[in-house]
């Protein structure tokens, strides 16, 4: 396939560039249906008259649907968006480029997504569709998978298949609650994926950024002791990752644990452990249920962060030796091979 993409971007370039037009088309009106045209224009930053032409195309194609409520793709576009999607991935590349983060970072697997999830927020949408679909090719019916909160995780379990047959695989949250974003929080997470699955779930009502004293004396309780000791035996652990500016500021670190990050050179978080640039730990929460022995322990680490302003933050974890497979993007996997 490689040998015919290369001859087509040398003799017809423009056909490329119009696939590719079409594909983000049709893949934004997927990820945002129903959804009108103005809304698409200003979504994508191309003039309405543009939209306007292709959207007609691909209507008269049968891709797409347009009706009162917005423009909606069809059963054929989906199929259609789904055959795309690996051509797409060898047109930028970026087989190559996973290879080449994979051998770098000595990870298990890599997979990149196209784009940029700081230009485009619905990248984040195919991360978390990619991690599903590995997360799904991984789980044993007995699993135990452990994750984190955040909007890329919720991705994920978002973008889970509905499976409709019992099994016996246990969902629980790796860390406690943060913030006022419920939907957001490891509990709720957990139990949406676990639904999915068709598994169950445990809760871990424990704030996140609750103090060592507090937390000393809420181990012990017997439902949040089960939760912990469950937790531990994980087989999969999925979790995000964040820049250590930001996360300090998210978790309302003092002030002067900040100065301390910042003096120490805190490059990311990630699961409670804030890391500099060569992945050594130079901070740890006091909400940290699943320690660096816990980790070596787990079979699969999976990772999911993108955006070219996390690219160190992604290094940062990667070289800690948290990781065995990342799901990232297109912005991230640039600037990271930049830097390693």
């Amino acid at each position: 396939m490689s040998d015919i993409i290369s001859l087509q971007q040398k003799i017809v370039p423009e056909l490329i560039e119009l696939l590719q037009k079409r594909y983000t088309i049709m893949r934004n009106i997927y990820f945002s249906q129903p959804i009108g045209r103005r809304a698409l224009s200003y979504q994508l930053n191309i003039g309405e008259r543009i939209i306007r032409t292709e959207v007609s195309f691909l209507k008269s194609q049968g891709l797409i649907d347009i009706n009162p409520l917005g423009m909606t793709v069809t059963k054929d576009g989906e199929k259609l968006l789904e055959e795309l999607k690996e051509f797409i991935h060898e047109l930028k590349g970026l087989n190559n480029m996973e290879k080449t983060l994979a051998n770098r970072l000595k990870l298990k697997k890599v997979i990149v997504i196209p784009g940029d999830v700081d230009n485009d927020q619905l990248i984040k949408k195919d991360m978390g569709k990619s991690a599903a679909n590995y997360l799904k090719s991984i789980i044993k019916n007995d699993s135990i998978i452990a994750l984190t909160g955040g909007s890329t995780v919720m991705e994920v379990a978002n973008e889970m298949p509905q499976c409709y047959t019992k099994s016996d695989i246990m969902v629980v949250p790796a860390r406690g609650g943060l913030g006022r974003d419920v939907e957001k929080q490891a509990n709720t997470i957990a139990s949406v994926l676990a639904k999915k699955l068709g598994g169950s779930y445990k809760m871990l009502h424990i704030p996140d950024n609750i103090g060592k004293e507090a937390i000393a004396t809420l181990i012990n309780e017997p439902d949040i002791k089960n939760v912990i000791d469950i937790l531990k035996k994980a087989d999969i652990v999925l979790f995000g990752i964040g820049r250590a500016d930001v996360m300090a500021d998210r978790r309302n670190l003092p002030p002067s644990t900040r100065d301390y990050l910042e003096k120490v050179g805190a490059t990311s978080e990630a699961l409670g452990f804030y890391l500099n640039i060569n992945g050594e730990t130079v901070y740890e929460t006091p909400s940290i249920f699943l320690t660096k022995d816990d980790l070596k322990n787990v079979k699969n680490l999976i990772a999911v962060s993108g955006g070219r302003s996390k690219a160190d933050a992604i290094l940062s974890t990667c070289s800690s030796g948290m990781v065995d497979v990342l799901i990232t993007d297109e912005g991230a996997a640039f600037e990271i091979l930049k830097s390693c």
